[in-house]
């Protein structure tokens, strides 16, 4: 093959876009939800869309730990990320938890640092599982949404709470102020197919 006909089949490395931060919280206490919200406030940038708490009550699998009844909220940020800060992202907000939990050691708060990109919205965790991808540090990347032609799309393995008409809202309303924030930054914004 030759030179010219092999750079032109070839892909061309480019740098990722920036991404928007956000950080889903489950907890059954609301002064440490505020006192997570005006951390993670200070630590990333100032929050730009915050949901109002709702019921969690989709899985039993936080209330031994932490207590009933759970919310669920979601905060998002102003600041746009490189999407391979994540694991340090998740690294930080596990070690909130832990510094946080209750006098016999039961967590206060779960949080679920992730982001929304062109094309999906990841959540980090540190469970491994066949759908989940390793990015380092013990960090996974779960694809909870797609965007197909500009509609966020379930996928098979989509939490249920993150299949309700209030999620797929908030996070259909975190795409426009993203692509807005991406025009601002870099110039016109194509949907990916």
């Amino acid at each position: 093959m030759s030179e010219s006909l092999r750079f032109r089949v070839m892909g061309m490395v480019k740098s990722f876009r920036p991404v928007q931060l956000f950080t889903g919280l489950v907890y059954s206490d609301r002064d440490i939800a505020e006192q997570t919200i005006a951390w993670l406030e200070k630590t990333y940038s100032a929050i730009d869309s915050r949901t109002e708490p709702s019921a969690f009550s989709q899985t039993t699998y936080y209330d031994r730990e932490m207590g009933t009844p759970l919310s669920r909220q979601f905060v998002s940020f102003t600041s746009l990320i490189e999407a391979d800060g994540l694991p340090d992202i998740k690294i930080a907000t596990n070690l909130w938890e832990k510094d946080h939990k209750r006098q016999g050691g039961g967590r206060r708060i779960n949080l679920d640092p992730g982001f929304l990109s062109e094309a999906n919205v990841i959540v980090a965790t540190t469970k491994n599982h066949y759908h989940r991808i390793p990015l380092r540090d013990g960090i996974y990347a779960h694809m909870e949404y797609v965007f197909y032609k500009g509609v966020l799309r379930v996928l098979e393995w989509t939490y249920p709470d993150f299949r309700s008409a209030a999620y797929m809202e908030f996070f259909t309303h975190l795409q426009h102020l993203y692509r807005k924030k991406l025009r601002e930054s870099i110039g016109p914004v194509n949907s990916l197919r």
